[in-house]
């Protein structure tokens, strides 16, 4: 019984220092069969939104569907627009992803689907979605699947398998 009362605090712990740093308490390493590092391309140009984006994106994946539009006064991460960060954002659902699975989960959490971030450069693409590896890296329930094409970080799930989550990066991959 004592190892349950330790363990309830540090998971309480991880998930408000995960959202302290800027992420959302998402999953971050890929489920079993992925690469852990972000999947990232050369392309250099970005869509001009995450809901641009994101339609793009559900064109190919018919299972995603927009939850929200970050805002700066609703973007709890608190990233939209500052220095090197998102400058826009948009959250997803996937039909695919069990009720069971999302139940403790709000509309806009990644755990539900996942999230568009568009950023300035590629660089700082990358930097994001290496950043949200590094610190999840090794917390499981936080696991994510993070693909970078150009500018854009997609955002997907660990509910979702790695077949599903695999649609995200074909998808992405024809971002400009």
């Amino acid at each position: 019984m004592r190892h349950i009362r330790i363990a309830a605090p540090s998971a309480a712990a991880a998930v408000l220092l995960l959202a302290g740093c800027g992420i959302s308490p998402a999953p971050s390493a890929p489920a079993a069969g992925s690469s852990a590092a972000p999947q990232s391309s050369t392309t250099a140009s970005t869509p001009l939104d995450a809901s641009a984006a994101l339609k793009a994106i559900a064109a190919t994946v018919a299972t995603a569907r927009l939850t929200g539009v970050v805002t700066a006064e609703n973007d709890s991460n608190h990233l939209l627009g500052r220095p090197n960060q998102y400058t826009s954002k948009v959250t997803f659902a996937d039909s695919r992803i069990a009720k069971s699975d999302a139940a403790v989960f709000s509309k806009g959490d990644v755990e539900l689907g996942g999230a568009v971030e568009v950023f300035s450069d590629p660089a700082n693409a990358t930097a994001r979605a290496k950043y949200i590896q590094a610190v999840t890296k090794n917390l499981p329930a936080l696991a994510e699947y993070d693909y970078v094409q150009g500018g854009t970080v997609v955002r997907v799930s660990r509910f979702l398998t790695p077949d599903q989550a695999g649609q995200y990066k074909t998808a992405a991959a024809k971002l400009p």
